[in-house]
């Protein structure tokens, strides 16, 4: 059953008028509904399907399956009948901002670098595109800027169904061979592409083209972009958190940068400074269990690390195991120290006495129980 493709013709078709074709029930419990025109684009070529109404059934994708566009809906209609149709706007308008976008940077990164996209996904957050040949991040930087001014210059669409002999002298890139019929999209001086997807009319309604990364995939790189108003959104959120770290770090907006490297200069003095108080501490403590034998310690919420610290140091002058419990309420953490033949046991004792879960080995063991103090002074004495 033929549909016309009204997409093809106008990419700003919300609403249209269409006759039901055929109605069939799906193993998933939708229906698939063909109709004689659809402004409803099908997945492919990395964009997702359209969403929208048939009448007031909600058609949640449309794909194409055998040469037929179907429309996954929640309920059936009957074959024959007139409906009116309505596509999400915003969500088309925004994949329309994604593709066109992706074509004109695309399009100069393929210039560029001489290379070919053989990947693109469109994805509910991001795009991603993959490229055969490599370029460094400053590079990629670069051909971004030179896309938001082509943007900017607002530079209108061509699309055209050039035929055999027409074809064969144009210059354009294509993902795959291609039979029949061919449309061919073009932003020139940015990018000539064989695209079956839906296009914004100018540039200029793209808005924005951010990259967002930058991966070294195979032979080549890997970009995760947004377009349009994603884009818009993107940097409002890095604008908001930059506003709210520059007031925390009492700093410029175009600073926090520099503001952040020096706090974390002066944090990680202060660190040192902390673990040699806590080795000292760990030291003053470990001297009042000179020869004790074997001892356990209950203290309040301390680092995993100087829980650690505190065991060793008292282990290494008591003359017996040493275990140091750290928390409060019914839940503590725990370090152990004791003799690689007697480590294992002891552990598998502490765990099943306190309900605990942990192990080690060379004589060190770590975990956590969920018991009370009295519970842990219990089991010890």
């Amino acid at each position: 059953m033929f549909t016309e493709k009204l997409y093809y013709k106008d990419s700003y078709i919300r609403e249209f008028d269409a006759e039901v074709l055929s109605c069939t029930a799906g193993d998933d419990h939708a229906y698939r509904i063909v109709l004689d025109r659809t402004a409803f684009y099908p997945e492919g070529g990395g964009q997702p399907g359209d969403s929208g109404f048939i009448g007031d059934i909600r058609v949640t994708d449309t794909i194409e399956k055998n040469d037929e566009i179907l429309h996954i809906c929640s309920s059936p209609l009957q074959a024959g009948s007139r409906v009116h149709c309505g596509i999400d706007w915003d969500r088309r308008l925004d994949h329309m901002q994604q593709h066109t976008g992706e074509h004109i940077i695309s399009g100069m990164i393929c210039s560029e670098l001489h290379c070919d996209n053989v990947g693109f996904h469109m994805g509910e957050d991001t795009v991603t595109i993959d490229y055969n040949a490599y370029a460094d991040p400053d590079r990629i930087l670069d051909i971004e800027a030179k896309a938001n001014r082509y943007i900017l210059e607002d530079h209108p669409a061509e699309i055209s169904f050039p035929d055999r002999e027409q074809l064969s002298g144009l210059p354009y890139r294509s993902k795959k061979e291609l039979e029949g019929e061919v449309r061919i999209v073009s932003f020139p001086g940015a990018d000539t592409c064989a695209c079956c997807g839906t296009h914004l009319s100018s540039s200029a309604q793209v808005g924005l083209i951010k990259v967002l990364s930058h991966k070294k995939f195979h032979e080549g790189i890997r970009l995760e972009i947004v377009c349009g108003q994603r884009a818009v959104d993107y940097l409002m959120t890095c604008w908001r958190q930059n506003s709210a770290v520059g007031r925390e770090l009492s700093s410029p907006y175009d600073s926090t940068h520099s503001a952040l490297l020096r706090y974390m200069e002066q944090t990680g003095e202060l660190k040192k400074k902390i673990a040699a108080l806590e080795d000292e501490v760990c030291s003053l403590t470990a001297a009042g269990y000179a020869d004790a034998g074997d001892t356990y310690i209950i203290r309040g919420a301390m680092e995993s690390d100087s829980l650690r610290r505190l065991c060793e140091a008292v282990y290494s002058v008591c003359g017996g195991i040493c275990a140091v419990f750290s928390g409060s309420g019914t839940s503590y953490r725990y370090a152990l120290r004791a003799p690689d033949d007697r480590l294992s046991g002891i552990c598998r004792s502490i765990n099943s006495a306190l309900n605990g879960r942990g192990g080690g080995r060379d004589g060190l063991a770590q975990g956590s129980v969920s018991a009370d103090e009295q519970a842990i002074r219990a089991y010890f004495e």
